[in-house]
């Protein structure tokens, strides 16, 4: 009971370091894997190809590699050690974990809402053609509201893992929940009980993150459920 009293209001301190890291990368990321979504789709192989070897790239390799290049080399290039906005990124820990989950998360989000878009059936798309529709319309008013709903179950788990992810950000000195575990690990010696303390804020965030996204997609759908409502009504009737 004293480790829990001692341990948890030190944990807490990283919970708003979490929130911070997984907000500011996912609202980065999200619109980024927008664009690498979109370029996907373009005609121009060069475009397209580009897109395709970033998701490869980021996709394909460890996310602690990625904050490790990122936080030890970034800083030893020389255009980017004398230019201060790109030295300002790179030289404070946790704004390069921010850009590194944000470029990871980008890569999975871009292949999600790629998927998404494809599933987007073509004949409204060529109906809203027909309709006299720009394409900028055509996309916000018919395109992305259909594809984020096909993506949204998708997208959830991707949440859900950037959550997870942000514990990574301890390797490279910064204090959120798994850094302020570390921590006490090293002044009370109790591993597990603390470990375990950390991983019930991970369980309890993610459950309230799920439970969002879970209304949301509740929301989005609201105009299937009468269907299946009277599908499951219909069921009963016929037993």
């Amino acid at each position: 009971m004293e480790l829990i009293q001692l341990a948890v209001p030190v944990l807490l301190k990283g919970l708003w370091m979490t929130l911070t890291l997984t907000a500011i990368s996912v609202a980065i990321g999200f619109n980024l894997g927008l664009g690498l979504a979109l370029m996907r789709g373009s005609e121009n192989p060069w475009v397209s190809g580009f897109a395709r070897g970033y998701s490869t790239a980021f996709r394909g390799t460890p996310l602690l590699v990625q904050i490790f290049l990122i936080y030890y080399g970034l800083g030893q290039i020389k255009f980017i050690h004398d230019t201060p906005v790109l030295w300002w990124i790179v030289s404070e820990g946790s704004r390069c974990a921010v850009l590194a989950l944000a470029l990871n998360t980008a890569a999975y989000t871009s292949e999600i809402l790629r998927g998404g878009l494809v599933a987007v059936p073509v004949g409204l798309v060529e109906a809203a053609k027909a309709c006299g529709m720009s394409r900028m319309v055509r996309f916000r008013r018919i395109e992305f509201p259909l594809a984020i709903r096909q993506a949204l179950p998708a997208y959830g788990n991707e949440l859900v893992l950037m959550v997870k992810g942000t514990s990574l950000a301890s390797t490279i000195t910064v204090l959120e929940i798994t850094g302020y575990a570390k921590r006490l690990m090293s002044q009370t010696f109790a591993i597990f009980e603390v470990f375990a303390i950390a991983g019930v804020l991970y369980l309890i965030l993610n459950l309230a993150l799920i439970g969002a996204i879970r209304l949301v997609e509740r929301r989005l759908m609201r105009h299937t459920q009468p269907a299946a409502q009277s599908l499951a009504a219909d069921a009963v009737q016929a037993v």
